[in-house]
């Protein structure tokens, strides 16, 4: 089923790509979150998207948003891409897709390939944002956007 706009979101365990253990509880109902979840490292649209997160991180970080990036791809291949594309923010491996599953992303271009569905969650750790759509360029203007109402609430 997943997760939808006024859910809170839930404890779960992930590696990052330091190789440590990420605890959401560490974050969630601490600080508000900018979570995306992308298909795969090193393709055109989600190298678009990292790179425009990371062009607007630190306007994120003054408001106290962290950001963190989720995909499918191995500790080791986050470790590349963060490196390659100098991207401050946290990256999350999912390899069996369980984030996915409590998160609810779906799969997109006709099940093809996994969803790009970007959530933000508040300081309480209620989600404000459910926003899916495969066109990269649109995530980080509606993350924005949204973390700004939620800064003027």
């Amino acid at each position: 089923m997943g997760l939808e706009v006024g859910d809170k979101v839930p404890g779960f365990l992930a590696k990052t790509d330091t190789r440590e253990e990420f605890l959401s509880n560490e974050f969630i109902g601490k600080k508000p979150l900018v979570v995306y979840f992308y298909p795969k490292n090193f393709t055109p649209g989600c190298i678009k998207e990292a790179c425009d997160f990371r062009d607007s991180y630190e306007d994120f970080k003054n408001m106290g948003v962290e950001v963190i990036g989720i995909s499918s791809d191995s500790v080791k291949s986050h470790e590349r891409f963060k490196n390659k594309y100098r991207l401050p923010f946290i990256f999350l491996s999912d390899e069996k897709g369980d984030l996915r599953k409590v998160f609810g992303v779906k799969a997109g271009l006709f099940g093809m390939l996994p969803g790009r569905e970007t959530f933000v969650i508040d300081k309480e750790g209620i989600i404000r944002l459910k926003f899916n759509s495969i066109n990269a360029s649109q995530h980080l203007k509606q993350a924005i956007k949204k973390t700004k109402e939620m800064m003027n609430e």
